[in-house]
């Protein structure tokens, strides 16, 4: 229980700095419903991490929000590497905004289970953007089975195979399916000199150390395994709740790692090199594949790679293994906003919320949120195309919202861009991906001992598995960490999932 005198500390440290956001606020549920009514303006208080510059307060596409959805808002940018301390200083202090962005963590699970948030899924059939999207994304973020965010859409199977196709050619090889694929593709490429420079500083792909982030559907260790057989972070086996880790396809994907590793066809500091640095090693013209968010970064890999190596041809293809096309499925979003109950007194300001977000998934505000102003920002192509006209000017003063703000591109609701031939085949790739992702069963799932003890527990397996692929222990090592992990806590993990897996099979 935090005491009263603290309370008072907090809401006058936000008098002086704005660091917490509803402090000063108190909304009379009978003003609220009386301003539904009367179609008085919606206060809307938003806090969201922001990278980069904040907009200034009172921008023209924060007007322009306003004025369609009949909203005064209120925005706090807080910056990204401080978000998740001021997030949880405003949960303690029960001092939220309206809508509050976060991501899906162990203290925003137990904020939720704490019952200090609205329970949303039941409204949203009453609103028809928000209720025409795939359940998936929905599914993605439920707590205990219910509904109480509501996310910022993204692809939910972004995976593909960007990768050099002058290379490849010149090598005669083609993007890898099988693991043994990949290890002559990056043989082929480490060793063959595809950029003629008589060095050998060319790679097939090129490790960072999140390659096997336990966090993320998106590390390359669970991409790569995925087509060949791996579940997606958690998956089934033997009615078992059962680790990726601890399967024969993703011990497979390791060994391939391990003997990558050992040839050097891989960079040999892949445990320590940021994902900027792997970026770099692209952008430089030495690496043959990149696997990535097909829509967004096929055309930016191309163009990055082209200042370096302007004679580059770059290509785009879908992941795929032995059984066809798999992808491990995504989150599906970029976070989500929680409507705290401390700041929505009632359900009539929370139904006048989800209508404010409901709008924004209008055309209108798809188009302004994802391309701007027009004449401004971006112009009409004659076949009816958004085409951008000033970039640097968009990612300025419409990037933050279109980041911060639920926004249909993932759908197309608003106006079309006009693509490259790269970028459209990479966002048909996208689009296809949906239809052969594989979720990780255990993504909404609850473990008490994993709330408790994850970071320790996947700091351990990610440990475990650099020593493994730089030769550091053998088969028998993997083992015995693996056995380290199960009693340190693993073993109740699995239990508590494969408990909460037999509840939903009922």
């Amino acid at each position: 229980m935090i005491k009263k005198g603290y309370m008072a500390l907090l809401c006058s440290i936000t008098l002086t700095t704005g660091t917490l956001a509803g402090c000063s606020s108190s909304t009379d549920p009978k003003k609220e419903e009386k301003a539904a009514v009367d179609n008085t303006p919606l206060v809307v208080t938003i806090a969201t991490p922001q990278v980069g510059e904040a907009p200034k307060k009172g921008s023209e596409i924060e007007q322009a929000i306003e004025k369609y959805t009949n909203a005064k808002i209120d925005i706090q940018w807080i910056p990204d590497a401080a978000f998740e301390d001021k997030k949880n200083i405003m949960i303690a202090s029960n001092e939220m905004p309206k809508a509050f962005k976060v991501k899906a963590n162990a203290s925003t699970l137990n904020a939720i289970q704490s019952g200090l948030f609205w329970e949303i899924g039941p409204l949203l059939k009453d609103y028809k953007n928000l209720s025409e999207l795939s359940p998936m994304y929905y599914d993605n973020i439920k707590v205990d089975g219910k509904l109480y965010g509501l996310p910022l859409y993204r692809d939910i199977g972004r995976a593909g195979i960007i990768y050099r196709k002058d290379w490849f050619n010149a090598l005669g090889i083609k993007p890898p399916v099988t693991l043994d694929d990949w290890y002559n593709m990056a043989k082929a490429v480490a060793e063959k000199d595809p950029d003629k420079n008589g060095q050998a500083d060319t790679y097939g792909f090129f490790l960072d150390k999140n390659y096997n982030d336990p966090a993320a559907s998106s590390s390359f260790l669970t991409r790569l395994s995925v087509p060949n057989g791996a579940p997606n972070k958690w998956g089934v086996e033997n009615g078992k709740i059962v680790a990726e880790f601890m399967t024969k396809p993703y011990m497979d994907s390791m060994k391939l790692l391990k003997r990558l590793y050992a040839e050097k066809l891989i960079n040999q500091d892949f445990s320590i090199v940021q994902s900027a640095d792997s970026d770099n090693k692209w952008n430089a013209g030495k690496v043959g594949i990149r696997v990535n968010t097909v829509a967004t970064a096929a055309q930016l890999s191309f163009d990055n790679v082209l200042k370096s190596t302007p004679t580059a041809v770059v290509d785009v293809v879908p992941f795929e293994g032995p059984s066809g096309l798999k992808v491990p499925a995504e989150s599906g979003n970029n976070g989500f906003f929680l409507f705290p109950k401390s700041s929505v007194k009632s359900e009539a300001e929370l139904k006048r919320l989800l209508g404010f977000f409901d709008k924004l998934l209008d055309p209108e505000m798809s188009t302004l949120l994802t391309r701007g102003v027009e004449g401004k920002h971006f112009t009409k192509t004659e076949d009816g195309k958004g085409q951008f006209k000033d970039l640097t000017l968009f990612n300025l003063e419409v990037k933050p919202y279109r980041d911060s703000l639920p926004s249909f591109e993932t759908a197309g609701k608003g106006l079309p861009l006009k693509q490259s031939e790269l970028q459209a085949k990479g966002s048909k790739i996208a689009e296809d991906n949906l239809k052969s992702v594989v979720p990780n069963v255990a993504l909404t799932y609850n473990s008490k001992t994993y709330t408790e003890k994850g970071v320790e527990l996947d700091n351990m397996i990610r440990d475990a598995q650099t020593k493994y692929i730089m030769g550091k222990i053998d088969d028998a090592g993997w083992q015995a960490e693996l056995d380290k992990w199960l009693k340190a806590g693993g073993e109740k993990v699995i239990a508590e999932y494969t408990s909460e897996y037999a509840k939903q099979k009922k």
